[in-house]
Protein backbone atom coordinates (compact mmCIF):
# COMPACT_ATOMS: atom_id res chain seq x y z
CA UNK A 1 0.00 0.00 0.00
CA UNK A 2 1.14 3.40 -0.92
CA UNK A 3 2.91 5.63 2.39
CA UNK A 4 1.92 8.41 3.70
CA UNK A 5 4.17 11.26 3.95
CA UNK A 6 4.42 14.66 5.95
CA UNK A 7 6.41 15.63 2.49
CA UNK A 8 6.44 14.04 -0.71
CA UNK A 9 9.63 12.47 -1.77
CA UNK A 10 10.38 11.87 -5.89
CA UNK A 11 13.32 10.90 -7.43
CA UNK A 12 15.07 10.85 -11.05
CA UNK A 13 16.94 7.89 -11.20
CA UNK A 14 19.53 7.74 -15.15
CA UNK A 15 22.14 5.33 -15.42
CA UNK A 16 25.30 6.48 -16.45
CA UNK A 17 25.97 4.07 -19.47
CA UNK A 18 25.50 7.54 -22.08
CA UNK A 19 25.77 11.34 -22.00
CA UNK A 20 21.54 12.21 -21.23
CA UNK A 21 19.26 13.50 -24.32
CA UNK A 22 16.18 15.68 -24.79
CA UNK A 23 13.94 12.20 -23.15
CA UNK A 24 15.97 12.64 -20.24
CA UNK A 25 15.82 16.38 -20.06
CA UNK A 26 12.00 16.24 -20.08
CA UNK A 27 11.69 13.49 -17.39
CA UNK A 28 13.76 15.75 -14.96
CA UNK A 29 12.20 18.70 -15.43
CA UNK A 30 9.06 17.19 -15.25
CA UNK A 31 9.65 15.22 -12.14
CA UNK A 32 11.18 18.35 -10.52
CA UNK A 33 7.99 20.14 -11.30
CA UNK A 34 5.95 17.26 -9.99
CA UNK A 35 7.77 18.37 -7.10
CA UNK A 36 6.88 21.40 -6.90
CA UNK A 37 3.33 21.09 -7.36
CA UNK A 38 3.37 18.03 -4.71
CA UNK A 39 4.99 20.58 -2.00
CA UNK A 40 7.77 17.93 -2.32
CA UNK A 41 11.18 17.05 -2.83
CA UNK A 42 12.89 15.11 -6.13
CA UNK A 43 16.35 13.41 -5.19
CA UNK A 44 18.56 12.06 -7.75
CA UNK A 45 19.76 8.60 -7.61
CA UNK A 46 22.71 7.46 -10.04
CA UNK A 47 21.81 3.71 -10.97
CA UNK A 48 25.26 2.34 -11.88
CA UNK A 49 25.22 -1.17 -11.41
CA UNK A 50 25.99 -2.29 -14.90
CA UNK A 51 29.98 -2.76 -14.43
CA UNK A 52 30.78 -2.99 -18.15
CA UNK A 53 28.90 -0.02 -19.29
CA UNK A 54 28.44 2.60 -16.11
CA UNK A 55 31.49 5.57 -16.93
CA UNK A 56 32.41 8.02 -14.42
CA UNK A 57 32.38 10.37 -16.80
CA UNK A 58 29.11 9.39 -17.39
CA UNK A 59 28.21 10.35 -13.97
CA UNK A 60 29.73 13.86 -13.68
CA UNK A 61 27.89 14.80 -17.05
CA UNK A 62 24.60 13.66 -15.68
CA UNK A 63 25.73 16.33 -12.57
CA UNK A 64 26.59 19.14 -15.04
CA UNK A 65 23.85 18.17 -17.32
CA UNK A 66 21.13 18.74 -14.61
CA UNK A 67 22.44 21.71 -13.32
CA UNK A 68 22.78 22.81 -16.66
CA UNK A 69 19.32 22.94 -16.55
CA UNK A 70 18.75 24.45 -13.24
CA UNK A 71 18.03 21.75 -10.97
CA UNK A 72 18.98 21.19 -7.50
CA UNK A 73 19.09 18.11 -5.29
CA UNK A 74 19.81 17.12 -1.70
CA UNK A 75 23.14 15.61 -0.95
CA UNK A 76 24.55 13.00 -0.49
CA UNK A 77 23.41 11.67 -4.05
CA UNK A 78 23.04 7.68 -3.55
CA UNK A 79 24.88 5.39 -5.76
CA UNK A 80 23.93 2.01 -6.78
CA UNK A 81 26.98 0.43 -7.21
CA UNK A 82 28.10 1.34 -3.73
CA UNK A 83 24.95 -0.92 -2.41
CA UNK A 84 25.77 -4.45 -3.56
CA UNK A 85 26.00 -6.21 -0.33
CA UNK A 86 22.39 -4.17 0.62
CA UNK A 87 20.76 -6.03 -2.72
CA UNK A 88 22.60 -9.03 -1.68
CA UNK A 89 20.70 -9.09 1.22
CA UNK A 90 17.59 -8.67 -0.53
CA UNK A 91 18.11 -11.16 -2.99
CA UNK A 92 18.61 -14.04 -0.11
CA UNK A 93 15.27 -13.02 0.98
CA UNK A 94 14.13 -14.34 -1.68
CA UNK A 95 16.10 -17.25 -1.49
CA UNK A 96 14.79 -17.91 1.39
CA UNK A 97 11.26 -17.50 0.34
CA UNK A 98 12.52 -20.86 -2.29
CA UNK A 99 11.39 -18.13 -4.99
CA UNK A 100 14.63 -17.84 -7.03
CA UNK A 101 16.34 -20.92 -8.62
CA UNK A 102 19.27 -20.25 -10.98
CA UNK A 103 19.25 -20.51 -15.04
CA UNK A 104 22.07 -21.65 -17.26
CA UNK A 105 20.44 -20.62 -20.60
CA UNK A 106 22.37 -18.18 -22.99
CA UNK A 107 20.07 -15.49 -24.72
CA UNK A 108 20.53 -17.31 -27.86
CA UNK A 109 19.25 -21.04 -26.67
CA UNK A 110 16.18 -18.62 -24.54
CA UNK A 111 15.06 -17.05 -27.85
CA UNK A 112 15.27 -20.58 -29.98
CA UNK A 113 12.91 -21.83 -27.82
CA UNK A 114 10.80 -19.01 -26.55
CA UNK A 115 7.19 -18.62 -28.21
CA UNK A 116 5.89 -15.64 -26.74
CA UNK A 117 7.83 -11.98 -25.94
CA UNK A 118 7.71 -10.09 -22.89
CA UNK A 119 6.12 -6.56 -22.79
CA UNK A 120 9.48 -5.02 -23.57
CA UNK A 121 9.73 -7.50 -27.06
CA UNK A 122 12.19 -9.30 -25.73
CA UNK A 123 12.03 -12.99 -26.19
CA UNK A 124 9.99 -14.63 -22.68
CA UNK A 125 11.82 -16.86 -21.11
CA UNK A 126 10.16 -20.47 -21.60
CA UNK A 127 11.25 -21.39 -17.97
CA UNK A 128 13.57 -24.58 -19.15
CA UNK A 129 15.76 -24.54 -16.10
CA UNK A 130 13.32 -23.96 -13.85
CA UNK A 131 12.40 -27.86 -14.53
CA UNK A 132 16.65 -28.88 -13.23
CA UNK A 133 16.95 -31.10 -10.31
CA UNK A 134 18.79 -29.97 -7.12
CA UNK A 135 21.42 -32.30 -8.02
CA UNK A 136 22.06 -30.78 -11.65
CA UNK A 137 21.60 -27.40 -10.04
CA UNK A 138 24.19 -27.84 -7.91
CA UNK A 139 27.09 -30.12 -10.16
CA UNK A 140 27.05 -26.83 -12.74
CA UNK A 141 27.00 -23.83 -9.98
CA UNK A 142 29.86 -26.05 -8.73
CA UNK A 143 31.56 -26.48 -12.12
CA UNK A 144 31.03 -22.68 -12.72
CA UNK A 145 28.67 -22.46 -15.49
CA UNK A 146 27.55 -18.56 -16.59
CA UNK A 147 24.64 -18.57 -14.12
CA UNK A 148 21.80 -16.11 -13.45
CA UNK A 149 18.76 -16.39 -10.64
CA UNK A 150 15.69 -16.27 -11.91
CA UNK A 151 12.31 -15.54 -10.22
CA UNK A 152 9.63 -18.46 -9.79
CA UNK A 153 7.12 -15.61 -10.67
CA UNK A 154 4.21 -18.33 -10.67
CA UNK A 155 5.33 -19.22 -7.50
CA UNK A 156 5.64 -15.74 -6.29
CA UNK A 157 1.96 -14.60 -7.57
CA UNK A 158 0.39 -17.70 -5.82
CA UNK A 159 1.69 -16.58 -2.32
CA UNK A 160 0.71 -12.70 -2.90
CA UNK A 161 -2.51 -13.14 -4.65
CA UNK A 162 -4.43 -10.34 -6.77
CA UNK A 163 -1.89 -7.10 -6.46
CA UNK A 164 -3.00 -3.53 -6.97
CA UNK A 165 -1.22 -0.18 -6.72
CA UNK A 166 -2.10 3.30 -7.20
CA UNK A 167 -1.59 5.84 -10.12
CA UNK A 168 -2.29 9.31 -10.49
CA UNK A 169 -3.87 10.54 -13.88
CA UNK A 170 -2.78 12.60 -16.58
CA UNK A 171 -2.08 15.60 -14.04
CA UNK A 172 0.16 14.53 -10.50
CA UNK A 173 -2.52 16.77 -8.79
CA UNK A 174 -5.41 14.13 -10.28
CA UNK A 175 -7.26 11.83 -7.89
CA UNK A 176 -5.57 8.45 -7.43
CA UNK A 177 -6.67 5.52 -9.04
CA UNK A 178 -6.40 2.14 -8.54
CA UNK A 179 -4.49 -0.71 -10.93
CA UNK A 180 -4.12 -4.23 -11.27
CA UNK A 181 -0.83 -5.56 -11.51
CA UNK A 182 -0.06 -8.19 -14.19
CA UNK A 183 3.60 -9.59 -13.29
CA UNK A 184 3.08 -13.01 -14.65
CA UNK A 185 3.00 -11.62 -18.33
CA UNK A 186 7.12 -10.73 -17.69
CA UNK A 187 7.44 -14.54 -17.12
CA UNK A 188 10.36 -15.33 -14.69
CA UNK A 189 12.90 -12.27 -15.15
CA UNK A 190 16.32 -12.74 -14.09
CA UNK A 191 17.18 -10.40 -10.52
CA UNK A 192 20.59 -11.70 -9.97
CA UNK A 193 23.82 -12.48 -12.01
CA UNK A 194 26.91 -14.36 -11.23
CA UNK A 195 29.24 -11.44 -10.53
CA UNK A 196 26.35 -8.85 -10.15
CA UNK A 197 23.87 -9.29 -7.12
CA UNK A 198 21.15 -7.18 -8.62
CA UNK A 199 19.13 -6.11 -11.41
CA UNK A 200 16.97 -2.81 -12.01
CA UNK A 201 14.30 -3.95 -11.16
CA UNK A 202 15.63 -5.53 -7.73
CA UNK A 203 17.68 -2.63 -7.01
CA UNK A 204 15.09 -0.02 -7.58
CA UNK A 205 12.20 -1.31 -5.11
CA UNK A 206 15.07 -1.47 -2.60
CA UNK A 207 15.72 1.71 -3.04
CA UNK A 208 12.48 3.14 -3.43
CA UNK A 209 11.65 2.03 -0.54
CA UNK A 210 14.60 2.86 1.91
CA UNK A 211 14.81 6.43 0.59
CA UNK A 212 11.00 6.83 1.41
CA UNK A 213 10.27 7.59 -2.57
CA UNK A 214 6.48 8.38 -2.36
CA UNK A 215 5.64 9.02 -5.85
CA UNK A 216 7.16 7.73 -8.38
CA UNK A 217 7.07 9.63 -11.73
CA UNK A 218 8.30 7.70 -14.90
CA UNK A 219 7.73 7.34 -18.96
CA UNK A 220 4.86 5.34 -20.05
CA UNK A 221 7.12 2.59 -21.18
CA UNK A 222 8.08 1.51 -17.86
CA UNK A 223 4.24 1.05 -17.29
CA UNK A 224 4.58 -2.54 -17.37
CA UNK A 225 7.76 -3.07 -15.32
CA UNK A 226 5.47 -1.11 -12.13
CA UNK A 227 3.57 -4.42 -12.62
CA UNK A 228 6.72 -6.32 -11.59
CA UNK A 229 8.05 -3.80 -9.06
CA UNK A 230 5.03 -4.05 -7.12
CA UNK A 231 5.08 -8.00 -6.95
CA UNK A 232 8.59 -7.72 -5.56
CA UNK A 233 7.35 -4.87 -3.11
CA UNK A 234 4.91 -7.61 -1.69
CA UNK A 235 7.66 -10.22 -1.63
CA UNK A 236 10.16 -8.08 0.39
CA UNK A 237 7.67 -6.40 2.91
CA UNK A 238 8.49 -2.82 1.18
CA UNK A 239 6.81 0.45 0.29
CA UNK A 240 4.88 0.64 -2.40
CA UNK A 241 4.79 4.29 -3.67
CA UNK A 242 2.41 6.17 -5.42
CA UNK A 243 2.82 5.69 -9.62
CA UNK A 244 2.53 8.46 -12.62
CA UNK A 245 3.78 7.73 -15.89
CA UNK A 246 4.53 10.67 -18.52
CA UNK A 247 5.23 10.95 -21.86
CA UNK A 248 7.94 9.82 -23.82
CA UNK A 249 9.89 12.32 -26.35
CA UNK A 250 10.14 11.08 -29.66
CA UNK A 251 12.37 11.26 -32.69
CA UNK A 252 11.25 12.34 -36.47
CA UNK A 253 10.48 8.57 -37.09
CA UNK A 254 8.14 8.33 -34.00
CA UNK A 255 10.29 6.67 -31.69
CA UNK A 256 11.35 7.02 -28.34
CA UNK A 257 14.31 8.92 -27.71
CA UNK A 258 17.60 6.20 -26.30
CA UNK A 259 20.93 6.36 -25.83
CA UNK A 260 21.39 2.78 -27.97
CA UNK A 261 20.41 5.26 -30.94
CA UNK A 262 22.50 7.90 -30.49
CA UNK A 263 20.10 10.31 -29.99
CA UNK A 264 21.74 13.84 -29.59
CA UNK A 265 22.71 14.88 -26.26
CA UNK A 266 22.39 17.67 -23.99
CA UNK A 267 26.08 18.18 -23.92
CA UNK A 268 25.65 18.47 -27.75
CA UNK A 269 22.60 20.96 -27.74
CA UNK A 270 24.68 23.01 -25.46
CA UNK A 271 27.55 23.05 -27.87
CA UNK A 272 25.68 23.69 -30.54
CA UNK A 273 24.76 26.72 -28.59
CA UNK A 274 21.26 25.95 -26.78
CA UNK A 275 20.27 27.21 -23.16
CA UNK A 276 18.07 25.43 -20.75
CA UNK A 277 15.35 27.76 -21.42
CA UNK A 278 15.64 26.08 -25.42
CA UNK A 279 15.30 22.85 -23.81
CA UNK A 280 12.46 23.45 -21.58
CA UNK A 281 10.99 24.69 -24.77
CA UNK A 282 11.69 22.07 -26.84
CA UNK A 283 9.94 19.27 -24.55
CA UNK A 284 6.98 21.35 -23.95
CA UNK A 285 7.92 22.34 -20.21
Amino acid sequence: MPQSSAKPILRFAPSPNGRLHLGHAYSALYTWNAAKLLGGTTLLRIEDTDPERSKPEFVAAIFEDLQWLGLQWPEPVLQQSERFDIYADAGNDLRDQHLLYPCFCSRSEIAAKATDKDPDGAPLYPGTCKHLNRGEQIERLERGDPVQFRLDTASAMARVGMLTFTVLGPLVTDRPQIRHARPERWGDVVLQRKGTPTSYHLSCVVDDSEQGITHVTRGRDMEAATDLHVLLQMLLGLRSPIYHFHKLILDDAGRKLAKSRDSESLGDLRAKGWTAADVRRAVGL
